[in-house]
């Protein structure tokens, strides 16, 4: 087919004794080119770039273990013994399992230093497509997410057998690969489509929006392009669908739910101290003064007021008792609490 891509797959780079893989090279920049592109994200927060630190060591450990699982999970007949689940060299990991053990393991952090969990997702929202763009160009290098047969201009020609390949090319029930055949290269999809909803959510995050919005608004629309790829790729199915088709569409209906339905922050995981509180409303920490006797405070100088600067006794009814004589009143302690939470 003319105008099909050609090229022979890198599966390996070897830099003396070292074998450097393009695909974990490829991860490894775009969770870099992320974490850079989130700092000033988190500074325009107020959260402190240590935190930030912190909470991207856990996020990478958490993607490790959930990518991992999520992959295994899906294709458990696979696997023979534990070592054999462990061996992460080999290959085998979902990325979409690697963002759910990345938020994961984030999580107790961010609450633990009250931060609003929306807030922290909605500034790493547009850094995460990118580093998903930028993470496609290693399974490209080494061949990887190789789809179904097509004639669409952008597929990828299947080389030669002795030309190793990430993924099967075109299998068959006899052979791996259709040596010649042109198939979907759906990791070149997810690239464009990452770097244009990247595009996209760097655009809205120019206007003031709900806390949550952002990271809804990518949910929504990498969970559709998942939802739509996996259909072109070779993988496993239950009920028609792929694991990662499963997890997409479940994200999807939840955040529809957040844009369309609700428009505005969930209430769960407004963790910081300004965010909406989950009970009833705290009680103030001023005591009300009870209400003056009939003559007082009518006036500067008159029977029981003398000078005018009587303490909290001659305020109005719900004055601040701080705000004249600038001190504590005497005899607080024995008044009746504002509020039954108070006591």
């Amino acid at each position: 087919m003319v105008g099909a891509i050609s090229y022979d797959p890198i599966i390996t780079i070897e830099i003396g004794p070292l074998g450097i893989s393009p695909h974990g090279l490829g991860i490894a920049v775009g969770f870099l080119v992320g974490a850079w592109f989130l700092l000033p994200r988190t500074r325009a927060r107020s959260i402190p770039d240590d935190l930030v630190h912190s909470l991207l060591t856990r996020a990478a450990i958490g993607a490790l273990v959930g990518a991992r699982l999520a992959y295994v999970a899906n294709h458990l007949g696979d696997y023979e013994s534990l070592g054999e689940i462990l061996a992460v060299w080999e290959g085998g990991i979902s990325l979409l399992g690697g963002i759910v053990g990345a938020i994961l393991a984030a999580m107790p952090a961010m609450r633990r230093h009250r931060l609003s969990f929306w807030k922290v997702m909605d500034a790493a929202a547009p850094p995460l497509a990118l580093g998903i763009g930028i993470g496609r160009i290693g399974d490209l290098v080494v061949g990887d997410h190789l789809g179904k047969v097509t004639d669409f201009v952008l597929g990828y020609r299947c080389p030669d057998a002795s030309v190793e390949t990430a993924s099967p090319c075109a299998p068959t029930a006899l052979a791996t690969r259709t040596v010649g055949a042109v198939v979907h290269q759906t990791a070149l999809y997810d690239l464009v489509f990452a770097l244009a909803l990247f595009a996209v959510l760097a655009a809205l995050a120019r206007r003031d929006r709900f806390d949550g919005f952002l990271v809804a608004a990518f949910g929504l629309g990498y969970g559709a392009a998942r939802l739509v790829e996996d259909f072109l790729r070779e993988d496993l199915r239950r009920f028609g669908l792929t694991g990662s088709q499963w997890t997409a569409l479940v994200t999807i209906l939840a955040c529809l739910v957040v844009l369309v339905v609700t428009r505005r922050t969930p209430r769960w995981g407004n963790w910081d101290a300004g965010g909406p509180t989950l009970g009833p409303a705290p009680a103030s920490p001023a005591v009300v003064a009870p209400a003056a006797p009939p003559g007082a405070g009518d006036g500067p100088g008159e029977e029981g007021d003398p000078g005018g600067e009587e303490g909290p006794r001659g305020a109005s009814p719900g004055a601040d008792p701080g705000a004249s004589g600038g001190g504590d009143v005497e005899g607080e302690a024995s008044r009746p609490p504002a509020h039954p939470r108070d006591a």
